[in-house]
């Protein structure tokens, strides 16, 4: 195709400035984010009931995370209990672990 045939003229001319196109890509990522589950009071009984368990007994448990992009999946065992913060330590590995907010968590399953 030359750029006489059809719309070739334009499209070959065409520029696009940095302003549109981090709209583009502000309208891109927008459409892939998801929005937060509201948990019911059962739900969210059950979940501190399963972090308790895995605090108090050393039971490894996986925790999902809300991500507005991606939901990540943590295994390990709950450590320390801060109840003010609403804060759990998830002890990952041997040495390795994380602050994670309660609020986070839209699921736990045991191991």
């Amino acid at each position: 195709m030359t750029k006489l045939d059809g719309n070739g003229l334009w499209e070959s001319s065409r520029m696009m400035l940095p302003e549109h196109r981090e709209t583009i890509i502000r309208r891109q990522l927008e459409e892939g984010r998801k929005d937060r589950p509201t948990l019911d009071l059962q739900e969210m009984e059950l979940i501190e009931q399963a972090l308790a368990e895995s605090f108090n007994e050393h039971r490894t448990l996986t925790v999902r995370l809300f991500d507005e992009y991606e939901n990540t999946e943590l295994t390990g065992i709950v450590v320390l209990i801060h109840t003010f913060r609403r804060e759990i330590k998830l002890s990952i590995t041997e040495g390795e672990w994380q602050w994670i907010k309660v609020d986070e968590i839209t699921s736990v399953s045991r191991n």
